[in-house]
């Protein structure tokens, strides 16, 4: 069920903490956490601790929730002292999603260039 901790989801495991991470924030809803395969100087993963698919169920089911994700980001950034960053939510196998909880990448330290792909 939406929402619901799933027993076989990585991201629902470190929200338990079953699974260790580098945790850089945690609030009532959400946690913050370096991604374990960079791809910038700042690689931050914000996820909410209850588990959505992707951004679309969880923009869908709770627009508080996700609020909550996107504030989180710029917190991240604050804390990093990003002046600028990239906040990315793949939605999808074709877009990169790997992982099917909802997570939104907050990547910066570094030049990032557009179009990204």
């Amino acid at each position: 069920m939406a929402g619901e901790p799933q027993d076989d989801c990585l991201f629902c495991k470190i929200v338990a903490g079953t699974i260790p991470a580098t945790i850089v924030r945690e609030t009532d809803t959400t946690v913050a956490f370096r991604d374990i395969n960079p791809q910038a100087p700042t690689h931050v993963l914000i996820i909410p601790k209850a588990h959505y698919e992707n951004a679309a169920a969880l923009a869908a089911a709770d627009p508080a929730l996700t609020a909550d994700v996107v504030r989180e980001a710029q917190a991240v950034a604050d804390e990093e002292k990003l002046d600028s960053y990239r906040l990315v939510f793949n939605t999808g196998s074709g877009a990169g999603q790997t992982v099917w909880h909802v997570h939104g990448h907050v990547l910066g330290g570094r030049g990032l260039e557009w179009p990204p792909g």
